[in-house]
């Protein structure tokens, strides 16, 4: 597969094929997308919301959830919004996501099968990382939505001023289903001067 991609990547670069592509750093639609790394909505998710490459910072994970407050996926919205002119964001999961009442023995069975030690994992459990907790999926897409667009929402270091909306995208049709207009919540990140606290998903 490697080999097959270098290839391909040579005929790419020699014949210019990536100067249809060819844009800046700044999104041009001013927004940011966590969502899924679900393989269906790779091409289908742009496609559906009509962006062209240089429309949107797209974050992608398992389940568009965030695991803790200051954790990778946030801090790449926080650089988008702070650093890249980033106006609005969008959390988009999809119907039919593994994460989806995910089972955490299951996914510890395959670490075991796939060669991780017993020692590994035990040492890790002694560290302080529950692995039952970080491998916690949610029990429904709409669920795991919510949940990211509330700990964006009230994070301390998100502006009052940015709206965060929540979707859910169906991941054969790519029809969007609005499940939180963020236009009507902005004001709702404070509450008389405080910052409202940011809970971690658990």
């Amino acid at each position: 597969m490697m080999s097959e991609m270098m290839a391909f990547n040579e005929q790419f670069v020699q014949n210019k094929d990536y100067q249809s592509y060819v844009t800046d750093k700044y999104p041009d639609k001013k927004i940011a997308i966590l969502t899924c790394m679900d393989t269906r909505l790779v091409e289908l998710l742009p496609k559906a919301l009509n962006l062209r490459n240089g429309d949107a910072k797209i974050i992608k994970n398992a389940g568009a959830v965030l695991t803790q407050p200051f954790g990778s996926a946030m801090r790449s919205l926080l650089i988008a919004i702070h650093d890249l002119d980033v106006q609005e964001v969008l959390v988009i999961g999809h119907h039919g996501c593994g994460m989806t009442n995910l089972d955490a023995d299951q996914m510890i069975k395959k670490f075991l099968d796939n060669g991780i030690s017993e020692e590994v994992l035990m040492t890790l459990e002694n560290s302080g990382i529950k692995m039952k907790r970080f491998l916690k999926g949610f029990d429904s897409a709409e669920e795991g939505v919510m949940h990211s667009v509330n700990m964006i929402r009230k994070h301390p270091l998100v502006p009052a001023h940015i709206p965060v909306h929540g979707f859910i995208i169906d991941s054969t049709t790519g029809r969007l289903e609005l499940l939180h207009d963020g236009y009507g919540s902005r004001d709702l990140k404070q509450e008389k001067g405080r910052v409202l606290p940011v809970v971690p998903f658990d």
